[in-house]
């Protein structure tokens, strides 16, 4: 009996997106979505909770950075974990941390107590965001890859948007616990929904050998003119690579690249998340009010969801290389300008929104970029490394912030330093430019040398 041997990944490659793959592209959304409102819902209730007990403001940059240990913590074990055991149950934990611990972040009655309930929110927003990438970028074809990957994270910055366009009326009508009583109860809710819809990996499931009967059930919603007999196998590329492992990440051919997507992340990320926490806070000792420095969180958030779209639909269609140089240098620019446009409140939310383009946009579309630079069994582990790095990154920025505000800096000089680590991304995809280019121009030379 003849032995058919189907390539999962090609199949996907071949065909038009199913249903069963639309609805993991929004499932995953929609945990990104959570994801983006319980990072985002300590930045809207600081200014409250300062106010309510009589701390400065400029304390909270240890319950801010507490939030990132965890992100940091998670992202660089549960994405191996995930590697293992699979994405949806990552998921599940993950949703199942914000949802509890975010309730009882709205229960601390002390900076210590929220603190630590903003670490353990927080190790639960770092698992879910590599396995989602994952899982995202291998239920997508890879001429689309980027594009669904980078659309999927968009939910990132929209639950960031919905944070700040409900929190300063439910802390309003009902106090600052309502914001963190609104980020525990989404991703409870989301919890059933995703045990019954999402479905595992389809290459996760291929690359671990087993699950023959699962990864029929998917690939027949995927390919139904596909024939499946009983000695049918299903691979994956690069199958038998050591699931999970670390040390994958820094063979020959990929240690550079590795070293390099880190800096870039860590960079990315410091910035980002400096002016996320920071922002609101920032624009109010400007003088705006303070519905209007939400509003420029809120723009800071929607630029980057705008942008991360144009980038990925670029990088499908011409690559990413160029896309990338011109996001940081704008980003480099435009963080600069809104610290001297703070006195025009039309031209400093116009600033504000291009900024997030370039700056979170690139870091979207850097989500996608990792994720197509490892195969299925490492995935998971090189997209968390390269993001736990990041939120190395993302915990300096915020208590640099935070430093600076407390020594008197004003505006204009917290963001003209913000702008600094966006060059060191610029130089970041100039090398990861020069790899790609070596890499191919081997490639080319070691083809010609083979035997015909």
């Amino acid at each position: 009996m003849t032995t058919q041997i189907i390539d999962v990944a090609r199949e996907i490659d071949a065909r038009k997106i199913s249903g069963l793959q639309w609805r993991v592209f929004i499932l995953c959304g929609l945990v990104a979505l959570c994801d983006g409102f319980d990072t985002q819902s300590i930045a809207f209730a600081a200014p409250s909770i300062a106010s309510d007990w009589g701390v400065p403001v400029s304390d909270f940059g240890l319950v801010f950075a507490s939030g990132l240990l965890g992100l940091t913590v998670a992202a660089l074990s549960l994405g191996a974990l995930g590697d293992r055991i699979g994405r949806k149950r990552i998921i599940i934990l993950s949703l199942l941390a914000m949802g509890v611990f975010s309730i009882w972040a709205a229960y601390a009655r002390s900076m210590e107590e929220l603190t630590l309930a903003r670490f353990c929110v927080g190790l639960g927003l770092g698992g879910a965001i590599p396995s989602v990438i994952a899982l995202t970028a291998e239920y997508s074809p890879l001429r689309l890859r980027s594009t669904l990957v980078t659309s999927m994270f968009i939910g990132f910055p929209l639950g960031a948007v919905l944070g700040g366009l409900v929190s300063a009326r439910l802390i309003a009508e009902f106090g600052w616990t309502s914001v963190f009583w609104a980020g525990g109860i989404l991703p409870l809710i989301l919890i059933p929904v995703v045990l019954a819809a999402l479905p595992e990996s389809i290459g996760f499931l291929a690359a671990a050998g087993r699950h023959r009967d699962r990864i029929a059930a998917v690939l027949n919603r995927i390919a139904p003119d596909i024939r499946i007999g009983e000695g049918t196998t299903f691979t994956t590329p690069g199958q038998g690579t050591a699931r999970g492992s670390i040390g994958q990440l820094f063979t020959p051919d990929r240690a550079l690249t590795t070293l390099t997507l880190w800096g870039i992340f860590f960079c990315n990320l410091l910035v980002m998340y400096l002016l996320i926490n920071w922002l609101p806070v920032v624009l109010s000792q400007a003088g705006l009010p303070i519905e209007r420095a939400i509003l420029g969180t809120v723009l800071l958030n929607l630029g980057g969801a705008v942008g991360g779209f144009v980038i990925a639909r670029t990088m499908d269609r011409w690559g990413g290389t160029r896309v990338f140089l011109a996001a940081y240098v704008g980003a480099a620019v435009f963080v600069v300008a809104v610290g001297y446009a703070v006195f025009d409140v039309r031209l400093l939310m116009a600033l504000i929104f291009l900024t997030g383009a370039c700056l979170i946009g690139a870091q979207f579309g850097m989500n996608a970029l990792a994720a197509a630079y490892y195969p299925t069994e490492i995935r998971s582990t090189g997209v968390g490394w390269a993001l736990g790095i990041g939120r190395v990154g993302s915990i300096v920025g915020p208590v640099v912030g935070g430093a600076a505000i407390a020594l008197g800096a004003d505006a204009r000089a917290v963001l003209t330093t913000a702008a600094l680590p966006t060059l060191a991304c610029l130089l970041g995809m100039m090398l990861l430019g020069l790899i790609r280019s070596r890499t191919k121009t081997n490639t080319i030379a070691n083809l010609e040398k083979a035997p015909s």
